[in-house]
């Protein structure tokens, strides 16, 4: 081996479906990755025994050993790698046993290989960060601890928004970007973008609600010392938060608080201001 085959990142495909496996493989190693596959979990759980791998592309209908055992089985390594699992199983309770066994991405198939080989390439260029800690990954009671930084905040946003596959597409667009909204705020404004802290990410479901609970690292906030936001702007002047926004040099917008009020039902902050709770009402279904 050549010293810069022995610096390219490892990747191996557990995939059974032959086609897209030799693509993915095919793809990777143009892409400058040293690329394995198995075409099988147990076969996968030998080849990460012998071998260090940097990432695994994982699907989850695997036979003789499922995905989900082979990502479990990842994450008692000492140093686990990054795992991308690409699957047809959207379910709840497989997503939120992705979460609990620390899975990097979720993606559902059928996804093209360059997007997939896309993704490896973000995922080896994204910075190492403190692992999402889970705390609870029920599906009535989701808890997480998330690393203050916009690339861990968008990838658990997308397996979040996989467990409001099955609301009707009006409820979990308004879920999904008050939550957006709300995270982001959590993470730049309460954390600072330091990944050293952690946003606490609490979402709780029952049959005529979803709750939300995010507290930040921060001191919090005064309403009083937001007039570059628009939710702050009176209603004799409805837009003054943009003239403020252009005194201070900030880039236009400052419309995602007020907006964020119009896509839940109700809207509460601490005393601090530094955790906030938003509800959305649903319907019964069994009515």
């Amino acid at each position: 081996m050549t010293s810069r085959e022995s610096h390219r990142k490892r990747v191996l495909v557990v995939e059974d479906d032959r086609t897209l496996s030799h693509a993915l493989v095919s793809l990777l190693e143009s892409a400058g990755f040293s690329a394995a596959s198995a075409g099988d979990g147990r076969a996968a759980l030998t080849m990460i025994g012998r071998n260090a791998f940097d990432l695994i592309i994982l699907d989850l209908g695997l036979p003789r050993v499922s995905g989900l055992d082979v990502l479990a089985e990842i994450q008692k390594l000492e140093t686990p790698p990054k795992v991308i699992v690409v699957t047809a199983d959207e379910t709840p309770a497989t997503v939120l046993q992705a979460i609990h066994d620390r899975a990097y991405q979720y993606i559902v198939k059928p996804a093209p290989p360059k997007t997939i080989v896309e993704l490896v390439e973000a995922a080896f260029a994204a910075p190492s960060l403190r692992p999402i800690e889970v705390i609870s990954a029920r599906a009535e009671w989701l808890e997480l601890l998330v690393p203050c930084d916009r690339e861990a905040a968008e990838r658990i946003q997308s397996f979040i928004e996989k467990l409001d596959a099955g609301l009707p597409v009006d409820v979990r667009d308004s879920i999904g970007q008050a939550f957006g909204e709300l995270l982001m705020n959590a993470i730049e404004w309460g954390g600072r973008l330091d990944p050293s802290r952690t946003v606490r990410i609490a979402c709780l479901r029952t049959k005529r609600m979803i709750l939300y609970r995010i507290a930040d690292p921060g001191p919090g906030f005064a309403f009083e010392h937001l007039d570059h936001a628009a939710i702050s702007n009176s209603d004799d002047e409805p837009y003054g938060h943009m003239r403020i926004r252009e005194e201070k040099g900030l880039r236009p917008g400052g419309f995602g608080l007020l907006m964020t009020r119009t896509l839940v039902d109700e809207l509460i902050w601490n005393e601090a201001h530094n955790e906030v709770v938003f509800v959305k009402y649903l319907e019964r279904m069994d009515e």
